[in-house]
This record gives structure tokens, C-alpha cells and sequence, in this order.
């Protein structure tokens, strides 16, 4: 067995609807744990079947009940637990955890599904925005002591482009959710809570343009490149030293019928 464990994360924006491209990354790209978010279907409909025919029989799932956000983990790797917690008394499924083993070390992966905020980055005016940052305050408060017997991965769709370079324009987006300082401070604050180290940023320069996200709106998305880096793997410090590979899937914006977010994967040689 190789000591390596690559774990990945895509907003796949509807997974019934895609789960063909679902397919695709898991079946070419074989990442041992694929977190999942805005999976847009309850328990029941999650699509669990199909993908154990392709090497994937541990399915971890959050969906609710009504179809809307909803997160999953499915993985090659038996779960020794799954833990769900319900962000700002709202009930909606935007947390899945799972602990597992590999190379006979064990690190827990949480899955997050951060509120987008709506249009209008004001609390007042905004109740959406307001969620959003309640919901990051939560993640400060309580996700550093949520992994004491074990190291954790933190990944997901936070819906927060932190840094200048991780928008195609920092004058024009200052002011735009998903940009503005009060969430970017926001995010920083919970990465910073816990310790964690930004496996993008940590291979990435950061002067260089990064992005995980690009508009449905844009007729040539690549063309126009207009994009934000929204998706995000932060690790413990423990297995950050690990790292042994980060990718974003850029291509994958241009398989059949896409999510308007691409895969981003991290390895980590756990020998």
C-alpha cells in the first residue's frame, strides 16, 4: 500500500446532475477522498451507489432535506467516524467531518460549505451576509479544538478569495462579497485560529494569479479569465510538512456540462 493519500474538493454545484463528470475525476485523477459541496439533494437521492461501482464504498453524507447546499466525502478509505455539526442554529447542511487511517496514521478531513452572503456586503441590509460572517466567526470559535486526537485537513468551498492575487482584480472586487476585507479578515482570522497552513499559498507564489472559480455569465471563460479562488485545502502544520503535490484542475471548467467551480487536490506521503 503507498504511503501517499491525495485528498480533493469540488463545489460540483448539483452532483445528480453531474455525476458523470463526478465519475470522470474520480475514475482518471483517483483521489483517495473527494469532498464534495453543494451536492443540491437530500441523503437519500446522493448518488452513493454509482459510485461505489467505480472503487468508492465509503460515503459520508450531509444533505438535508429541502435540496439546497448540502456537503458529501466519498472515499476509497474506510471511516473510523462521521461527525456533522450545524453552523448559527440554522440546521442547513454546510458540515460533514470524517477520521480515517492510512499508512498507519490517522487525520481527520473537514468538508465546509460556507455561506455565499448574497449581493450586498452589509449586515444590516443583508441577512445573507450576515450569515456568512456569523458562519466564519462560528468556524474561528469553535474548529481549532475540533480535531484534539488527531491532525485535520480543512477543505471546501469557503466562499472567500482572501488575498489580492486570488481575484482577477482586487480595485474592482474590494467592494464585492466574496472579496470585500471584512470577510478576507474573516477567513484569515479562522485560519490563523487554528494554524493551519494554505496548501495553495504554501506552492503557489503569491504574486502569481490563482483561481478555482469562474462565471457561468462569461461567454469564453477562459478568454477573459475573470476568476476568484474560492476553493480552498489548508492542512495541520504535521501534515503540511507532507505535502507532496497540490493541482488545481483548471481543464475541468471545460468538461460536459461544468460546475462553474474545478477540483482542487492535495497529496500527502504519510510515510
Amino acid at each position: 500500500m503507498t504511503a501517499a493519500l491525495t485528498v480533493a474538493t469540488w463545489n460540483i454545484n448539483s452532483v445528480r446532475m453531474r455525476r458523470l463528470i463526478v465519475e470522470r475525476l474520480l475514475e482518471h485523477e483517483a483521489p483517495d477522498v473527494l469532498c464534495l459541496q453543494e451536492t443540491k439533494c437530500g441523503d437519500a437521492q446522493f448518488p452513493s451507489a454509482a459510485f461505489r461501482k467505480i472503487g468508492y464504498p465509503y460515503v459520508a453524507v450531509n444533505g438535508g432535506k429541502g435540496g439546497y447546499h448540502g456537503v458529501a466525502i466519498v472515499s476509497r478509505l474506510p471511516f473510523e467516524a462521521v461527525e456533522i455539526r450545524s453552523f448559527c442554529n440554522k440546521g442547513d447542511p454546510r458540515h460533514v467531518a470524517v477520521v480515517l487511517e492510512h499508512a498507519g496514521r490517522r487525520l481527520r478531513v473537514h468538508n465546509f460549505y460556507v455561506p455565499a452572503g448574497g449581493d450586498e456586503p452589509d449586515r444590516e441590509r443583508n441577512p445573507k451576509f450576515a450569515h456568512k460572517m456569523d458562519f466564519l466567526a462560528e468556524m474561528a470559535a469553535w474548529l481549532p479544538a475540533a480535531s484534539p486526537d488527531c491532525p485535520d485537513v480543512i477543505v471546501g468551498d469557503l466562499n472567500v478569495a482572501p488575498y489580492e492575487t486570488d481575484v482577477w482584480s482586487h480595485k474592482a472586487l474590494i467592494r464585492v462579497v466574496s472579496h470585500t476585507p471584512e470577510e478576507c479578515a474573516a477567513l484569515e482570522k479562522v485560519r490563523q485560529a487554528g494554524g493551519w497552513v494554505d496548501l495553495c499559498r504554501a506552492a503557489v507564489p503569491m504574486n502569481e494569479r490563482i483561481y478555482t472559480w469562474w462565471s457561468y455569465r462569461a461567454k469564453d471563460w477562459r478568454g477573459a479569465d475573470k476568476g476568484r479562488r474560492l476553493d480552498h485545502i489548508w492542512a495541520h502544520p504535521e501534515l503540511a510538512a507532507r505535502s507532496a503535490g497540490f493541482r488545481i484542475l483548471k481543464d475541468a471548467r471545460d468538461w460536459d456540462r461544468p460546475s462553474d467551480h474545478v477540483p482542487v487536490m492535495a497529496t500527502f506521503d504519510l510515510s
